[in-house]
This record gives C-alpha cells, sequence and structure tokens, in this order.
C-alpha cells in the first residue's frame, strides 16, 4: 500500500504486533475514573504513522500493553494485484489502514460516528470529538469512564461507568459546539419515582432504588429511529426502555441473570440481548393487558461463556453474538423466528465488539486483531481480510459508508474506525468487493 498525505505528514502502513498475550479480566473489571473544551489548544491529537507505545505511557501495566519486537507491517503487499476483468485487484488496493487518531486521553472503549464527525469515549472524562479526520472539539462530564455513545441527528447520549445516562446536543460550528441538555431519567421523574416507596425495587442486600435509574455501569444502548425508542443495558442486570421525546422511562426489565453487555434494536420490532450469563435473549414490543409492554419471545443461546457483543445486518435480517471464548455465533431471520446459522471461528481470544456495514460484519478481539467477514446468500461467510495493528486489545468499532465512493455510485465501500486500549484509534477503509484471503493466496 503506497503512502498518502494528510495534514502535511505521511501515513505509511502501521507497525503489526504478533505476540498474543494472555486474556485478562476485561468484561467487568474496567478502571473506574471517573463541559465543552472545543479548543485544540496543547492537543497531539493527529493523524500518526506511528503506533502508540501504551507501555510507556500508560499506568496500567496490562500484559498487552508491552511493545512489539516484530517491525512487519500488515499491509505490505505479498501480492501483486494487476486489474483484472472484474475489478477486484483494484479494489482490494483500496482495502486497509489509512491511520490513526491518537490523543493521549486515556483508553478508547466507546465509538460512535455520524456524518464527518466521530465520537470517541474513553476513561478521561473526556467525550472527544474528530471531524473530517481532525481533532475538532470534545465535551467532559463528572459520570467516569464512558462506556456507550449513541448518536441521533442533532442528539448524543453518553452511557457512564456510573450508571448515568447523559443527553447532549450538537450546536454546530459555533465556538461551543456541544451542550448537555439533561439526563435519561430526567431529574423531575426521579424525583417523582423517588416519592413512592413501590417504586423502589432492591438491588442488593440492604439497598434499594428507584426503578427508573441504573445503578450500575451502563455497558450498551441502540436506537429504535421508527418507534422513537432509546435502549440501554447495564451491569445492573437489567434492560431500560426510553421515550425520546421526554426522555421518560417506559420499562425496566431484569433480563439476565447476570451483567447485561449488549444490546441492540433490530429488525420486525425484535430487540436482542447479550449478558455475561451466557445468554442471548430476543424480546418484542407487545399488548399486555391494555399496556404495551416487551416480553421474552425466545432465548436464542445458552453457553457457559459470557456474550461480550451483538450486532444486526438489517438488510439480511442476520444477528451476529461474539463472546468471551473468541467465537461469533450468527442467527438468521426465517419464516416462524431465528434460524441458528452457525459459528464463525477468526480469533484466539475474546470477541470485545462487533459492527456492520453493508454485508460485511467486523469482529474486533482481545488479540489485537479485526476480522472482516462477508455475509453471502445461504448464510455463506467468507473472511475478507484480518485487519492488524494495534497493541491493545479492540473494545469498540463503528462503521461509515465511504462518502468519497458514495459520489462515484459505489455504496460497498466502508470507512472503519477502532477503538483500543492502546489509546489510539484507527481508521481502515473495507470494500464489499474485496477477494478472500483465500483467494488471494492461491497462485
Amino acid at each position: 500500500m503506497t503512502n498518502q498525505e494528510f495534514n502535511g505528514g505521511a501515513l505509511s502502513p502501521e507497525k503489526n504486533n504478533l505476540r498474543r498475550r494472555k486474556f485478562g479480566a476485561l468484561l467487568h473489571s474496567d478502571p473506574d475514573d471517573n463541559n465543552d473544551f472545543s479548543s485544540p489548544r496543547n492537543s497531539t491529537a493527529a493523524m500518526s504513522s506511528a503506533p502508540t507505545n501504551s507501555a510507556t505511557s500508560s499506568p496500567y501495566m496490562s500484559p498487552w500493553n508491552h511493545p512489539s519486537p516484530f517491525t512487519k507491517s500488515p499491509w505490505i503487499e505479498t501480492v501483486h494485484p494487476v486489474e483484472d476483468d472484474d475489478n477486484q485487484y483494484i479494489n482490494f488496493r483500496k482495502h486497509g489502514l489509512i491511520g490513526s487518531l491518537v490523543r493521549e486521553e486515556g483508553h478508547i472503549y466507546s465509538l460512535a460516528a455520524s456524518g464527518d464527525l466521530l465520537y470517541t469515549g474513553s476513561d478521561s472524562k473526556n467525550i472527544r470529538v474528530w471531524k473530517n479526520l481532525k481533532d475538532f472539539s470534545g465535551f467532559k462530564t463528572n459520570s467516569g469512564l464512558v462506556k456507550a455513545i449513541v448518536v441521533l441527528g442533532d442528539k448524543i447520549f453518553t452511557g457512564h461507568q456510573d450508571g448515568k445516562i447523559r443527553v447532549w446536543r450538537f450546536l454546530g460550528n459555533k465556538r461551543k459546539t456541544h451542550k448537555r441538555i439533561g439526563n435519561l431519567p430526567t431529574t423531575g421523574d426521579y424525583l417523582k419515582k423517588s416519592m413512592n416507596p413501590k417504586n423502589y425495587v432492591e438491588v442488593r442486600r440492604n439497598r434499594n432504588v428507584p426503578w427508573v435509574k441504573h445503578f450500575d455501569a451502563v455497558s450498551s444502548m441502540s436506537v429504535d429511529v421508527d418507534q422513537g425508542l432509546l435502549y440501554s443495558g447495564s451491569w445492573d442486570k437489567t434492560l431500560k426502555v426510553w421515550r425520546i421525546s421526554d426522555s421518560k422511562c417506559l420499562e425496566s426489565i431484569t433480563a439476565h441473570d447476570d451483567a447485561v453487555n449488549s444490546v441492540v434494536a433490530a429488525f420486525d420490532g425484535l430487540v436482542f440481548t447479550g449478558s455475561a450469563d451466557g445468554t442471548v435473549k430476543a424480546w418484542r414490543r407487545e399488548l399486555v393487558d391494555r399496556n404495551v409492554k416487551h416480553v421474552l419471545v425466545e432465548t436464542l443461546l445458552k453457553k457457559e461463556n459470557a456474550i461480550t457483543s451483538l450486532a444486526v445486518n438489517a438488510r439480511a435480517a442476520v444477528l451476529y453474538a461474539g463472546s468471551s471464548d473468541g467465537l461469533v455465533n450468527f442467527w438468521e431471520r426465517e419464516k416462524h423466528f431465528m434460524s441458528y446459522g452457525g459459528v464463525l471461528r477468526g480469533h484466539k481470544l475474546a470477541v470485545l465488539c462487533l459492527a456492520v456495514g453493508g454485508n460485511l460484519v467486523l469482529s474486533g478481539s482481545a488479540d489485537k486483531s479485526i476480522c472482516v467477514w462477508r455475509w453471502e446468500e445461504g448464510g455463506v461467510h467468507t473472511c475478507v481480510s484480518v485487519l492488524t495493528g494495534h497493541t491493545g486489545p479492540i473494545k469498540c468499532l463503528a462503521v461509515e459508508k465511504d462518502h468519497q465512493e458514495v459520489e462515484k455510485g459505489d455504496h460497498q465501500h466502508w470507512i472503519v474506525y477502532s477503538g483500543s486500549l492502546d489509546k489510539s484509534v484507527k481508521v481502515w477503509r473495507i470494500s464489499e468487493h474485496a477477494p478472500s484471503l483465500k483467494e488471494l493466496q492461491e497462485p
């Protein structure tokens, strides 16, 4: 892959870390560190061509932070593609690493992309905003580690380690670009519920709290745009349903026997949850005794290993579930309900995050790699890439259409953002047209 010029600096392929380290306690032991600062002054953020060495800058001396002795780049081409009839190798040249967004603000735990804006959440109390891959602005919260970010129009929802959900509004290209406009639940709703003892639930021995508020980390959020609902999953084992128009909590469901690690609003009115208890459950909003509630439709999976992440291909009606054993299970929509499709095996350590773009599904892992799979009719999945370059476990992924290619009429190229515990966000370009790894290896 040839170097590219960006912002006055050369973008070159980044070094690969080939060493495999033992997986630590990632699922429940995130560091618990607990305002807008739009000026990029004193920022070290840039599109960088050099990997971040977390071993020398982080106080957390985790085993995955040690630098690698290997210097070979994963993007030094081992094949010499030439143009053929279907242009597959021309598309392959557009497939790979663009560069890194680096700012020493802590481990990256959450990402959300919206148009030309990218939001990154870390354990530094800050939500950093990037525009066109440049440091744009940011805003600060006192709620600690940012575990989940969701963007809907000009509203941004952030879920935090202390159980709070903050609501922000994008103000445009003003000096103060973002303003906090509320919390979930609202202060009024919380106080109102607190007045009635019947609204309290026991969360642990000798502790009762109002049911409208999460009392443990908010691990995941998802939006049902058509219904105007926000879903939040928490380590307090609950799934909560919020009406976006008035920020009201409509339901609180004790969904699992352990922490809810992921929630995703899907197709056909379904909502899926994945938990540290090893189960994947499907829920649907239905009329029950004159009230609209979410009811359990089916438990799709029961296993010993924790479910860490979920993702949905809405167009193909496919659900993916990543787990701590390094596997990605998937289900496909059929006439009656969901039919188990199989398992994708591409990682040696836990799958920590999933994302979907078109017919591509990406899995980020504690083994520091990202597997890219292409879904095809009949439930066939082909591995088209293994993206490497991070020096820490990959905690979050976000996918956006490649707008440069869309302007040319091509809707099958995607920009991928990967956030890691190495304190960097890497930016990749991938294509649904890319040949499979097997095809590239054939003589």
